[in-house]
């Protein structure tokens, strides 16, 4: 029987706010650290990837979300740039959420801060830069190398 290829899934939370995002600064990771990225995380194995968000939400940014209030914004491909392989990245919008944002994950994470779309950092995740580029141009799904 022929192996079928494998992807790996992941989700990433585009939370708004009064025309800005939520982003976090990677730290310790050994990916990406010193860049800004999206609260996200793997799909993990018999989980839908609307769970998967509001099990990451809350326990990196601890709030709870609504799987109704999620709205698919994106769907990027991204080649293999490590051992992990191929990836899927399905990229979410939110605009309501229950409690207080905080880091839940200060070993992963040295900040949290709001911006504007107009305002991102230099130092992001260039895939996380290359997405919202695609949102706000309502570019719904994209491809990338790495």
């Amino acid at each position: 029987m022929k192996i079928r290829h494998k992807a790996v899934p992941a989700v990433y939370l585009i939370l708004k706010k009064e025309g800005q995002i939520l982003l976090a600064r990677r730290c310790n990771t050994g990916y990406q650290d010193g860049n800004y990225h999206l609260p996200s995380g793997p799909v993990e194995e018999s989980e839908f990837p609307t769970a998967a968000l509001l099990r990451e939400a809350k326990e990196e940014i601890g709030i709870d979300l609504s799987g109704s209030e999620l709205h698919l914004a994106h769907v990027l491909y991204r080649l293999k740039h490590d051992e992990t392989g191929d990836r899927i990245d399905l990229f979410f919008t939110a605009d309501t959420w229950k409690g207080e944002i905080k880091n839940m994950e200060p070993q992963k994470c040295d900040d949290l801060k709001w911006v504007k779309l107009t305002e991102l950092p230099e130092n992001m995740t260039p895939y996380i830069r290359h997405t919202i580029g695609c949102i706000e141009k309502n570019i719904f799904s994209s491809e990338l190398e790495k």
